[in-house]
């Protein structure tokens, strides 16, 4: 007899007792240290941020652009797994609770970090309104409802298969939620707010008629899921080695002008591995931008000649750090090993191209600082960043895979 509710049992236990794991892996690695400062650091500099906004301030609109991106980004967990589609399709019409199961702790999970944004926004609100921090609780419940809205939604789209649908659902869920947080940190009249809520009840109703006959999309549900959790898994082989992580490539092609000045030559070959390896798979190239990006953001937003170095030279470090398992991208790979090259030449690769990658980023925090005019703190940084990415590269990475 098929019993839905062990099945959730076993299913979220089991996802539970693998982040447990290497969540103790994450928040046991010094790089916790490190993005501890980095909140400190942000939250000093956000709170006299906002002791010096004018009376004047658009922090309703600013608000309701960043929460209607988490409202409505309403993911639902729902723990499947690849032979899923083969072994629980026929019993899709037993999984009801199941799948109200996993709808009731993506809420729970959601809920608690929109908790989290909106304390982070409600300073600034409290600053230029003469509510203050009043509305912080009614204002939670109203998002909270809008939250389950979404999740209810986003779950009825997932019947569709035309991808056109996604988009435009999540482009008209992003309007609803922006427009309907704006009206309510306006703290406008209850009546548009029910308005609103009417429409986002009707839209509802709409997508669940049309597929009140339907079939879930198992391949798309299982595919989803997969996504989430390798995203998790990515972070996680920073610390640790994830067996379960599935490797993913991107084309890239118009990248592969960087490749052409790598000679053909059998002492180049790592140098080829590595780099189109970097530009290719996983996330690397993304986890560059990404950084760089927030790095030369918060740099170019700091005033402080010398907090802006120790800055470029922090976000150096997590960028380096994080690509550190690069190394050991293709160790599952045989024919890898069948190459006739010395050993010494993969490791010259790894450490060249690592070295290139933090001498590219600090270029780039040095040319933002050019751009504010602060030659000194320019020159600076690229005298201590390119120090420290010699000392990353060929001293710290050099002890840390020897004792591994």
């Amino acid at each position: 007899m098929f019993d839905d509710n062990k099945l959730w049992r076993e299913r979220f236990g089991q996802r539970t007792k693998d982040l447990g794991k290497y969540l103790r892996y994450i928040f046991n690695g010094h790089l916790m240290v490190v993005l501890l400062f980095l909140l400190g650091s942000a939250a000093y500099y956000y709170q006299n941020w906002v002791k010096g906004l004018p009376d004047h301030f658009p922090s309703e609109i600013i608000m309701a652009i960043c929460i209607g991106l988490f409202l409505t980004y309403s993911p639902v967990y729902n723990f499947l797994l690849e032979a899923d589609q083969v072994f629980l399709l026929p019993l899709e019409n037993k999984m009801k609770r199941y799948f109200y199961r996993s709808g009731i702790i993506s809420f729970i999970f959601q809920g608690y970090i929109l908790l989290l944004v909106l304390a982070v926004f409600m300073p600034m609100f409290a600053r230029v309104s003469s509510s203050g921090f009043r509305p912080f609780f009614p204002f939670l419940i109203v998002l909270l409802v809008s939250k389950a809205w979404n999740l209810a939604s986003g779950w009825r789209i997932q019947y569709f298969i035309q991808p056109s649908i996604y988009r435009w659902d999540a482009i008209v869920r992003y309007f609803i939620n922006t427009s309907f947080a704006f009206l309510l940190f306006k703290q406008a009249n209850p009546l548009i707010l029910v308005a609103i809520a009417l429409v986002m009840v009707l839209y509802f109703r709409s997508f669940y008629i049309r597929t009140k006959n339907s079939n879930l999309k198992w391949d798309l549900l299982i595919n989803q899921e997969e996504k989430r959790m390798n995203s998790f898994y990515r972070l996680a082989n920073l610390f640790t080695d994830v067996p379960t992580l599935k490797d993913t490539v991107k084309r890239r092609k118009w990248l592969d002008f960087l490749l052409q000045s790598i000679p053909f030559s059998q002492e180049k070959t790592y140098h080829y591995l590595y780099t189109r390896t970097f530009l290719r798979s996983g996330d690397y190239l993304g986890l560059f931008v990404r950084l760089t990006v927030i790095g030369g953001i918060a740099i170019y937003f700091l005033s402080f000649g010398l907090g802006q170095v120790l800055l470029a030279v922090l976000f150096l470090y997590l960028t380096g750090f994080q690509l550190l398992p690069l190394w050991n991208h293709h160790q599952n790979k045989l024919w890898v090993d069948l190459y006739p090259v010395h050993a010494n030449d993969k490791k010259s690769a790894f450490y060249s191209l690592l070295m290139v990658i933090l001498i590219v980023q600090t270029i780039i925090f040095a040319i933002i600082l050019l751009i504010k005019s602060q030659w000194s703190s320019a020159l600076l940084e690229l005298l201590v960043g390119g120090s420290f990415s010699y000392y990353f590269v060929f001293i710290y990475s050099k002890k840390r895979f020897k004792a591994e």
